[in-house]
C-alpha cells in the first residue's frame, strides 16, 4: 500500500510541475530542491520523458503524453548533431521515441528510434567487441581525446534496449549481433569474479588487446562505485528478459549477491563501496533507484525462495529511499528523491537527479507488478 501511495505522489508531481518545467528538460537539482536543466543533446536529456510516459501510461492523461511529444525538436536535434552523439542514444530514445512508438503508434517516433538505433550500431568496434563510449575526436582537446579512443563504460549496458528493440522491429540481425557482443565484452571485463565491476574498461584502440580496467567516477580504479554496479545489474537483468540468455541472467545474479554483500545493513547506498569509513561517504540515492528496478527485474526471471531473496532486497532498496530521499513529500520540491551524487570527484553530491527519478517510478511500478516498459 506504501508503494502505491507514493506511486500516486510522484504522478501528482509531474503533473503539478507540468507548467513549471514546461518543454525544458531537468538535469541536476540546486537550491531549494529546483532543477537546472539540460543543454542540447545532455545525455540525461530523455528521464524527464520517460516519467511523463509512464504517468500516460498510468492514467491515460493526455496531458502527459502531449509534453512528452512536444519534446521531440530536442531529439531530433541529437539524431541532425553528430558532436552531441554518443552511446547513451539507447537511453534517449528508449525512453522518448521507442516510448512514443510503444503507447501511441507514431510512425515518425519509430522512425526516429531506429535511426538512432543505426547510429549506436555505428558506434560498435569490431577490434575490441565493444560500443565506444565517448567521443574521441577533435583537435581542441587531445588529452580527452586521448583519453576516451578505445574504452567502454558500464553506463553503455542500458542503451543496449534500444538495439534489441531495433533487432525485434525489423529482424536485421547487426542489431542483435552487435548487442550481444557489447554485453559478451561487459560480462568479461567489466564485471569481476566476486560480483563487482570496474566504471570503465580501456582497450587498445588499434587492435582492441584488453588492457585494463579503471574508473572515471568512483573511488580508484579497483573500488566499486555503486551506480557503475546498478547499470550492471539492472542491465544484465534487462538483456536477460530480452534475449533469454542463460549468461546474462548467471552475470545479474553475481552483481546481485555482489550488491547485497557490499550494501550489509544499509538501505541507500553510498556513493563508492570502496571508500574508507574516515573518508566523506555520501550517499547515492540514483544508485538505489536503479538497482531496485533491477531486482525486481531478476527476481521475476527466478522461482522460489532465490525470487524471494531478490525482491526482498529490492523492497529494501525502495524503502530505505521513501524513508530517507522521498521529496514527494516535501510540497516545493520539483523532482522526486533527495541525496543523488551526479559526479561525486567534480563535486556535484547531495542533489536530485532526473535519472534516479525516473527509476524511482520505474522501481515502484516493478514493486506493485507492472510489467510495461520502454526497454
Amino acid at each position: 500500500m506504501e508503494h502505491q501511495k507514493a506511486l500516486e505522489r510522484v504522478v501528482a508531481r509531474l503533473a503539478d510541475t507540468m507548467p513549471t518545467i514546461g518543454l525544458r528538460n531537468p538535469k541536476i537539482g540546486g537550491e531549494g530542491d529546483r532543477w537546472h536543466f539540460c543543454n542540447p543533446g545532455d545525455w540525461v536529456i530523455s528521464f524527464h520523458s520517460g516519467q511523463l510516459w509512464l504517468a500516460y501510461q498510468l492514467t491515460g492523461d493526455v496531458a502527459f503524453r502531449n509534453a512528452a511529444q512536444a519534446r521531440r525538436p530536442d531529439f531530433r536535434y541529437i539524431l541532425e548533431h553528430r558532436k552531441v552523439r554518443d552511446h547513451d542514444l539507447g537511453f534517449q530514445f528508449s525512453l522518448h521515441s521507442v516510448a512514443d512508438w510503444q503507447m501511441t503508434g507514431d510512425r515518425e517516433a519509430r522512425a526516429m528510434a531506429l535511426e538512432a538505433a543505426g547510429l549506436l550500431l555505428a558506434r560498435f568496434r569490431e577490434e575490441g567487441g565493444y560500443i565506444q563510449a565517448w567521443n574521441p575526436t577533435g583537435t581542441v582537446d587531445r588529452d580527452r581525446a586521448a583519453y576516451v579512443n578505445g574504452r567502454m563504460i558500464a553506463d553503455c549496458i542500458q542503451n543496449l534496449a534500444l538495439l534489441y528493440w531495433a533487432h525485434r522491429e525489423t529482424a536485421i540481425e547487426d542489431f542483435r549481433i552487435v548487442a550481444d557482443a557489447h554485453a559478451e565484452t561487459s560480462r568479461r571485463y567489466l564485471v569481476r569474479e566476486d560480483g563487482t565491476s570496474f566504471h570503465t574498461y580501456l582497450f587498445d584502440p588499434a587492435s582492441g588487446a584488453p588492457l585494463k580496467g579503471q574508473t572515471h567516477q568512483g573511488y580508484r580504479d579497483g573500488s566499486c562505485w555503486s551506480r557503475g554496479q546498478a547499470w550492471l545489474l539492472h542491465g544484465f537483468a534487462q538483456c536477460h528478459a530480452a534475449t533469454g540468455n542463460a549468461a546474462y541472467l548467471e552475470t545479474a545474479r553475481a552483481l546481485a549477491a555482489a550488491t547485497e554483500r557490499l550494501m550489509g545493513d544499509a538501505t541507500v547506498p553510498v556513493w563508492d563501496f570502496s571508500v574508507p569509513d574516515n573518508e566523506p561517504r555520501p550517499l547515492d540515492s540514483s544508485a538505489g533507484a536503479i538497482m531496485s528496478a533491477g531486482l525486481y527485474i531478476l527476481a521475476a526471471a527466478l522461482e522460489g525462495a532465490e525470487a524471494q531473496r531478490w525482491r526482498r532486497l529490492a523492497d529494501r532498496l525502495l524503502d530505505g529511499l521513501l524513508d530517507q530521499c522521498d521529496l514527494t513529500t516535501v510540497p516545493d520540491a520539483q523532482g522526486l528523491l533527495a541525496h543523488g551524487a551526479a559526479h561525486v570527484r567534480a563535486g556535484q553530491t547531495d542533489a536530485m537527479l532526473p535519472y534516479g527519478d525516473y527509476y524511482f517510478m520505474e522501481a515502484l511500478m516493478r514493486s506493485l507488478g507492472h510489467t510495461r516498459f520502454f526497454w
